[in-house]
C-alpha cells in the first residue's frame, strides 16, 4: 500500500442539541478529515481533537500542525505492507497520538478498501452487529435529564451514561434510579473529582452502577488504585489510558475494572488493538468510547467494536442524536434492540457525502507524494 496523495479539511457541524459534561458546553462540532488516496481508492479517518485542550492536550489546530507538517512527510510516497506499520513508523513525533489516529484510521481504510474487505474483517473482528448505549450530558434540570433517558431506552439503547461533576451526581443518579428502576447505568465524571472526594463518591455505590468512568485527574493512575480500593463501584479509565504501557501499569495497580477504547486517545487502530489484546489477557472488559463523531467516525468505531472483549454497550449511537444531516447516507441507525449492524462493504462500507462534507469545510489542504503542497484553501 503506498499514500499517493493526502487531504486534510477542517470541518464544522452543528449539533442537533448542545452536549455539555464537566469541561464545559458546546454547539457544534469542529474537527478534522483526512482523506488518503492510492492505488485508485479512497480511506477516510477522522480527527477527534477538538477546538480546546480540555479532554486532550491536543486541539484542531495542533492537530492540523502535525499532520501537515510532520505526518504527511513521513507517509506520503511511502510503501507500507500494512497499516499496522504506519503508528511505528510515525514514532520520533513524540505524543500526538490523535493526528497520529487521524491519517493510521484512513489508511486502515484504505487498506481494508483495496482488498475488498469490510474494515471489521481487516481489524480481526466478527460480529455482524453492536450494542449500543448512549451517552447523555449535563442538563439543565432533573426534569430534563429524566426525560432524555426515557426518550433513549424507548429507542432501545441497552445503556445509559450520564455525565457528572460536583453538584451534579448524586441527585442525577438517584432521580434516575427512582424513575427507571434497575437498568444498566454509569456515571462519567471526565476528571472533575479528586481523592479528597472518595467519600463522596462512595455514596454511589448503592445505586449499583455499571462504573464510574474517569472520576479522578487525567494523567493519575495512582490516585485512581487509591480510590478503586474505597469503592464498590468499578472504575472505568478513559483519559488516563493513552498507551499500552500506561494501562499496563493501570491494571497492575489496580486503578481500575474496566477500560474504555478509543482509537483516537491511542494512536489508531493498531494501538487499539494491542490494548484490547492487553485487556482481554487480564480478563479486562472493555468497551468503545464516543467523541461526538461524524457517521466517518462512528462507522469506524463500529467495525472496531467487532472484536470479541468488546463486551459492554459502547457509545456508538445514532447519527440523528447529534447531526441531521450526517456526512454519510443512509445515517447509521439503532434497531428496536438497540443493536447495530456493522457494515460489510469494502472499508468504512458507508457512502461517503462529498457534498456535505465540501458544504461543512472551514479549510482544506492537499498534499502529494512529491511531498509538496498542491492546493490550499481557507
Amino acid at each position: 500500500m503506498k499514500i499517493e496523495r493526502l487531504e486534510l479539511r477542517l470541518l464544522k457541524l452543528p449539533l442537533v442539541h448542545f452536549f455539555e459534561t464537566s469541561f464545559g458546553r458546546i454547539d457544534d462540532k469542529h474537527f478534522i478529515l483526512v482523506r488518503v488516496d492510492g492505488g485508485g481508492a479512497s480511506g477516510y479517518g477522522e480527527g477527534v481533537a477538538e477546538q480546546d485542550p480540555y479532554y486532550s492536550s491536543e486541539t484542531n489546530e495542533t492537530a492540523w500542525h502535525i499532520i501537515a507538517d510532520f505526518i504527511a512527510p513521513r507517509v506520503l510516497g511511502a510503501a507500507f505492507a500494512h497499516p499496522r506499520e504506519l503508528f511505528p513508523a510515525l514514532k520520533t513525533i513524540r505524543g500526538h497520538r490523535m493526528a497520529k489516529a487521524a491519517v493510521e484510521m484512513a489508511a486502515w481504510d484504505l487498506h481494508a478498501r483495496l482488498r475488498s474487505e469490510p474494515l471489521s474483517r481487516a481489524l480481526g473482528g466478527s460480529r455482524a452487529r453492536i450494542a449500543s448505549g448512549v451517552s447523555i450530558g449535563i442538563q439543565q434540570s432533573l426534569d430534563d435529564l429524566s426525560a432524555k433517558v426515557a426518550r433513549e431506552l424507548a429507542a432501545g439503547y441497552r445503556r445509559i451514561k450520564i455525565k457528572i461533576k460536583p453538584g451534579w451526581d448524586l441527585e442525577p443518579v438517584q432521580t434516575v434510579r427512582a424513575r427507571f428502576g434497575p437498568i444498566p447505568l454509569m456515571v462519567d465524571a471526565n476528571a472533575a473529582y479528586t481523592l479528597a472526594d472518595a467519600d463522596h463518591l462512595a455514596r454511589l455505590d448503592p445505586f449499583d452502577l455499571m462504573m464510574i468512568e474517569q472520576p479522578l485527574e487525567y494523567d493519575d493512575v495512582a490516585d485512581h488504585a487509591a480510590l478503586q480500593r474505597r469503592l464498590k463501584t468499578p472504575i472505568c479509565l478513559d483519559e488516563s489510558i493513552k498507551s499500552v504501557a500506561i494501562a499496563r501499569a493501570a491494571i497492575e495497580a489496580g486503578a481500575c475494572r474496566i477500560i474504555n477504547i478509543k482509537p483516537g486517545r491511542m494512536g489508531g487502530f493498531a494501538e487499539s488493538i494491542r490494548l484490547h489484546d492487553l485487556c482481554a489477557s487480564h480478563g479486562v472488559p472493555v468497551w468503545h468510547g464516543g467523541m461526538l463523531e461524524s457517521g466517518i467516525g462512528r462507522a469506524a468505531n463500529l467495525h472496531l467494536s467487532t472484536l470479541p472483549n468488546f463486551s459492554l454497550p459502547g457509545d456508538v449511537a445514532a447519527s440523528r442524536r447529534y447531526f441531521d444531516p450526517d456526512l454519510i447516507d443512509p445515517p447509521i441507525e439503532v434497531e428496536a434492540d438497540g443493536t447495530i449492524a456493522v457494515p460489510t462493504g469494502p472499508g468504512l462500507g458507508v457512502t461517503i457525502r462529498e457534498d456535505r462534507i465540501e458544504n461543512a469545510t472551514l479549510k482544506r489542504a492537499t498534499f502529494a507524494s512529491q511531498l509538496s503542497t498542491l492546493k490550499a484553501e481557507v
